[in-house]
């Protein structure tokens, strides 16, 4: 149980926050209830899960299913002690973060350079959600895992890998949801297409929160980046609001002094994804060059794309490499 029960994390008293990245998706808001919950029942004084935004459709739906309150909405992490979990980069993390106040990471992304003055419980793998990794912890602790946090886990892994379509699904998370789904009393496949269902629907989203919704920044050797992406049924769901979702992305350029900004409009049924993109010229040759084609229309289209963390920013990291 030592492996995270770091006594002198356990002796803290401030309240310590447990909380995702930017623009929080499904397995991000539900890794900071889940962990929060773990790191409770094993002694902690005050383990509390928190938002760093704006919670979307597709998590509301699943909070409201399995009846588990929302997370405290925390946008100011000065002098707050926390847990980042889904995410280890300061680009991402709650604004005013002092990363000596950093005292665990749990995280499924690749480690972007987040520097600490002092050893901290740091678990990284490369499974599909971050879901999966602390349903793995509960198991190793022996605390059993009630209704409400299997459904909560099972969903951020059917969520993340696209029901298993995206190339981050691994052997594990099957496995995972196997064993979560049957504690939830729900059909894994079933659920996860209702959760597509409310993560797709765009009818009363803005422009702007389309681009919003599932974004993070990054800085390829110097090219300083926006990446987000929206995940459809069909795109033409999208077609409608094309035009506006551009104009969005380019007052976000200019307005936070971003070279390029890239929105991922991924087809979940086709498995492909409509690589919208503004910038700069040395941004629009990196973005190329990434991604084998020529813009067109402000967008290369990828048959079988679905993953941002694997199909997207490696090719732009290796593009931009100096």
């Amino acid at each position: 149980m030592f492996y995270i029960n770091n006594a002198e994390v356990l002796r803290l008293t401030d309240k310590i926050y447990v909380i995702g990245h930017k623009s929080p998706d499904t397995d991000s808001v539900t890794s900071a209830i889940t962990y929060a919950n773990l790191k409770n029942a094993l002694g902690m004084k005050e383990a509390v899960p928190a938002a760093a935004g704006d919670i979307n459709a597709e998590t509301k739906f699943l909070l409201d299913h399995f009846k588990v309150p929302y997370p405290e909405k925390l946008t100011d992490a000065t002098d707050k002690k926390v847990i980042l979990v889904d995410h280890n980069e300061m680009a991402q993390a709650v604004d005013n973060l002092n990363p000596e106040n950093i005292v665990e990471i749990v995280d499924h992304h690749k480690i972007g350079g987040l520097a600490t003055g002092k050893p901290i419980f740091f678990l990284n793998e490369p499974v599909g959600a971050t879901g999966g990794i602390i349903a793995n912890l509960y198991e190793m602790n022996n605390v059993p895992i009630s209704k409400e946090m299997a459904g909560l886990m099972m969903s951020a892994i059917l969520s993340d890998t696209v029901l298993f379509k995206s190339p981050t699904c691994t052997p594990r998370d099957k496995t995972a949801v196997e064993k979560l789904a049957k504690i939830a009393g729900v059909d894994p496949m079933n659920f996860g297409m209702e959760l597509l269902k409310a993560k797709s629907d765009v009818s009363s989203k803005s422009a702007k929160d389309i681009l919003l919704g599932d974004f993070k920044k990054f800085d390829f050797s110097g090219t300083k980046s926006g990446v987000g992406q929206i995940e459809v049924m069909d795109l033409k769901d999208l077609e409608p609001k094309r035009a506006a979702i551009l104009e969005e992305m380019n007052k976000m350029k200019d307005a936070e002094g971003l070279d390029m900004i890239v929105l991922m409009l991924t087809d979940v049924m086709k498995e492909a994804s409509d690589i919208l993109f503004v910038g700069n010229a040395q941004a629009a040759a990196g973005f190329e060059k990434a991604f084998g084609g020529k813009i067109q229309n402000n967008s290369i289209y990828k048959e079988k794309v679905l993953s941002r963390k694997k199909q997207v920013v490696p090719p732009l990291e290796g593009a931009f490499k100096k």
